[in-house]
């Protein structure tokens, strides 16, 4: 059974871009490649114990097993040495991303205290779209208790499109709710 947004995405989203960009075919309709999920810990530099639970809830949040990310460089100032563990991140496809994206847009978006929508400053200007998210407490997924400190992550969306205004009209007719 496909996600329910892959499913909109196929039946509505793809006949109502390709009539307002008038595209010829259906393969010149922007999609989404993938959604990249990232969790930066720079506290983790000091508390290496961090990472564990970070991956925790990142695996509980995506339904994939996290990849940690490291530091190139030592920076002196930042007390961070190369080869340190700095970050978690997941790349999500095909009908992982389609329910995390579903769940972000209809379940914890609106679980943010005084949303007013997402701003539309996060294009790249190559079609991809960024955004944050101040905690991680939003998503259903996880549990309030097991939260140790509340971290902010980064969302980026990387689609086919050519422009930021053919993302935009994508992303919104998903139905990202976007800052008028």
């Amino acid at each position: 059974m496909a996600p329910r947004l892959a499913d909109k995405y196929k039946n509505e989203i793809v006949p109502a871009l390709t009539k307002e960009f008038a595209y010829s075919n259906a393969m010149m309709v922007p999609r989404l490649q993938k959604v990249v999920i990232n969790f930066g810990l720079g506290e983790a530099a000091q508390n290496p114990k961090i990472v564990d639970r970070a991956v925790e809830q990142m695996a509980a949040l995506s339904g994939q097993k996290p990849v940690v990310t490291r530091a190139r460089k030592s920076i002196a100032n930042f007390k961070l040495r190369e080869g340190q563990q700095i970050g978690v991140k997941v790349t999500l496809r095909r009908d992982r991303m389609w329910e995390f994206l579903d769940r972000l847009i209809s379940a914890a978006l609106p679980r943010v205290r005084d949303f007013r929508g997402v701003s539309a400053k996060g294009f790249d200007g190559r079609g991809n779209f960024t955004m944050g998210l101040k905690e991680q407490i939003i998503f259903p997924e996880i549990s309030y208790d097991s939260v140790d400190k509340i971290r902010g992550m980064n969302i980026t969306m990387v689609t086919t499109a050519k422009t930021d205004g053919e993302s935009r009209a994508l992303l919104a007719a998903m139905g990202m709710p976007f800052r008028k």
